[in-house]
């Protein structure tokens, strides 16, 4: 499947030729998700989580107008400390390419290379979805729709808690997305376990997460599963307390005249100077988490691999 803008890893390409279990890694985390001082040594802990999970990490990223699916640590930190990378998502992958510029895949980009490498398993923080005001803004995540294309079982903490979740809940059943809870029957809010909003349907094991996999794919569905994970109890924020800490943060959003692409980096960086860091240790310890659990339903498949 290699190609001039599209290279699988050789790690990778090892990996998939033996059946060896892969997960997937976004590489927008680690260019735009974090805060800079904090944001390769929670990139490695995630690949270390994968490993010793018992999968192969597949880092997805663009260096250089290449998509990679297996970027090797050196080139994953090169990415984290250029000023330049961009932030890509599926719209901007041919500019990028074209250009010859690096950047951070979103979990719409990664989803596509999944698909394209053939990386079944793919964990994340919180999704994209529908925005506060989307009704004015049509402000919808390019995620939703690459959610209902593209297969494979996507591990996260539910959506980031600054979105309409109702909505965004309501979109992903509208789409066709299997949304499945793990040992929860509430959506997570990203750095919070229970947004409130009920899940008609919940696992207990990975075992039990492969097998809705497997079921998806012999009846030919499209779209992935969506593996709702809620965050470490240990370091979960209160969802009072995020709902008070988001008014605040979206009353100085609409002050300071916040919009469009810099809205969520705004708001989550708000978030964590509200709960004094709180909500960022939550962020990169469900991450690590996703990663762990992720590891974990790939190993599964990779017993008895998805029929198609």
């Amino acid at each position: 499947m290699n190609t001039a803008h599209l290279q699988v890893g050789p790690e990778v390409a090892r990996a998939r030729v033996a059946g060896e279990p892969l997960v997937a890694l976004e590489t927008a985390v680690l260019t735009h998700g974090l805060p800079a001082e904090v944001a390769w040594s929670t990139y490695d802990s995630m690949l270390t989580a994968v490993r010793e999970g018992g999968a192969v990490p597949a880092a997805v990223g663009m260096r250089h107008g290449v998509l990679w699916v297996g970027l090797p640590s050196e080139a994953l930190i090169g990415l984290s400390r250029d000023p330049a990378a961009r932030k890509l998502g599926l719209a901007e992958l041919p500019a990028a390419a074209a250009a010859g510029a690096s950047g951070g895949t979103t979990v719409a980009a990664t989803l596509w290379a999944c698909r394209q490498s053939g990386v079944a398993v793919f964990a994340t923080g919180g999704i994209g979805g529908v925005h506060r005001g989307a009704a004015e803004s049509f402000d919808i995540s390019g995620d939703l729709a690459a959610l209902s294309r593209f297969g494979g079982c996507v591990v996260c903490s539910g959506a980031k808690a600054i979105l309409d979740l109702g909505k965004t809940l309501e979109a992903l059943q509208s789409l066709g997305v299997c949304v499945i809870g793990y040992r929860t029957g509430t959506f997570p809010a990203f750095v919070t376990a229970d947004s409130g909003l009920a899940l008609g349907e919940r696992v207990e094991d990975p075992e039990a997460a492969a097998a809705v996999v497997r079921a998806r794919d012999a009846l030919g569905l499209p779209g992935a599963v969506l593996l709702a994970n809620p965050p470490p109890a240990a370091t979960a924020v209160p969802r009072r307390e995020l709902d008070t800490a988001l008014a605040s943060a979206l009353t100085r959003a609409g002050g300071a005249g916040v919009s469009g692409s810099a809205v969520t980096p705004f708001l989550l960086g708000e978030l964590a100077t509200h709960s004094g860091g709180r909500s960022l240790n939550a962020n990169r310890e469900l991450l690590v988490a996703n990663c762990e659990l992720a590891a974990q339903v790939a190993v599964s498949l990779a017993r008895q691999p998805a029929r198609s």
